[in-house]
């Protein structure tokens, strides 16, 4: 506890050292008061631990079975990070719903720790049905979907192999396939992919010998002063105390931060491909007019099947949809979830 508080000391002492100011309405870790939450485990198929928080809203009826709604984080977070604020938001409108942390991350299992493992990820939706389906408290014929960030991308992914998933919205998704193949707006060559790969094949040798990975310093503790817009938006979240959240046996320079040898595997993740296939089951898009990742939810939405929905929020970054409660639309969520997860 002590070293916690001194990380997060020094991070608010660097907060304020860049004049910066937390968002309006940023309520990353709200608590609700209206709502129970219970940390559960269950097994994905590669009998591997999953871990999430089971949010109920402290009205509901045993004697009815509810809708339920899975909540992914945003990728290199933890549960603890936007996706319990949205849990709990929709929890507050009936829903029961699931906050997991995807293997690797968080309290799930997996080693080595931050490892990218897409075909996992996506499992873990599946997993988190599993889990859900067969409470007697949930309708399993009513089960949806939330991804935040990078969980957008892997909440597809499940998405399209599990019809269970019945609605499916997604809120500043990434691509990670796209992203890590060609950059934001499309901007790393073939040739630099290329290097990116060679330098990431040549790298795991040094891995093998050491027994040791190498991370990449995507957000270091200290930003940098030349640091780039995208690295500023998301350090003012995950090395501040807007957002800090750091598991158990990590460090606030580890949190976040990935291998290349292991960031690699997003080169052959492709999300969107048969997307439509999901069609006639609804997905909802939401995404800020100045965020840096519009462009993941727009070509989404483009190669869905209908029924799509298509949301901009005026004025919203990335970043500002993981926890400004001020700026999120929790109203067009529920309206999404209530008209596609009611009971007939």
């Amino acid at each position: 506890m002590k070293r916690l508080a001194l990380l997060l000391a020094l991070a608010a002492s660097s907060f304020t050292t860049l004049g910066a100011t937390l968002p309006t309405g940023a309520d990353n870790f709200y608590k609700s008061d209206t709502v129970t939450v219970e940390r559960v485990t269950f097994k994905n198929q590669y009998h591997m631990e999953v871990v999430g928080n089971l949010v109920r809203p402290k009205a509901a009826s045993n004697a009815t079975a509810s809708a339920a709604v899975i909540v992914g984080h945003p990728m290199g977070a933890v549960k603890e990070q936007s996706s319990m604020l949205y849990a709990q938001k929709l929890a507050e409108q009936g829903f029961v719903t699931l906050a997991i942390d995807l293997p690797f991350w968080g309290e799930s299992d997996g080693e080595p720790r931050n490892l990218v493992a897409p075909e996992m990820y996506s499992e873990a939706f599946s997993a988190a049905v599993d889990y859900l389906g067969t409470r007697d408290f949930i309708d399993r014929t009513r089960i949806g979907v939330l991804g935040v960030c990078g969980s957008g991308s892997f909440a597809i992914s499940a998405a399209k192999m599990d019809p269970r998933l019945r609605a499916i919205a997604t809120v500043s998704m990434y691509d990670m396939g796209d992203v890590t193949r060609n950059g934001l707006g499309q901007s790393v060559s073939l040739e630099q992919r290329k290097a990116m790969l060679a330098k990431a094949a040549e790298q795991r040798y040094t891995e093998f010998t050491t027994g040791k990975g190498i991370f990449l310093d995507y957000l270091p503790t200290q930003l940098p002063a030349d640091a780039d817009p995208v690295t500023r938006e998301f350090w003012a979240f995950y090395r501040t105390p807007r957002g800090i959240a750091i598991p158990k046996g990590r460090t606030l320079e580890t949190t976040q931060n990935r291998m290349l040898t292991s960031e690699v595997r997003f080169v052959n993740f492709y999300p969107f491909n048969d997307i439509e296939t999901i069609s006639p089951r609804p997905m909802l898009f939401i995404a800020g007019s100045e965020a840096h990742s519009l462009e993941f939810s727009q070509k989404a939405y483009a190669l869905a099947g209908q029924p799509k929905a298509l949301h901009v929020v005026p004025g919203a970054g990335h970043v500002d949809l993981y926890d400004r409660a001020d700026v999120i639309p929790f109203d067009k969520l529920t309206r999404f979830f209530v008209a596609n997860l009611s009971a007939d």
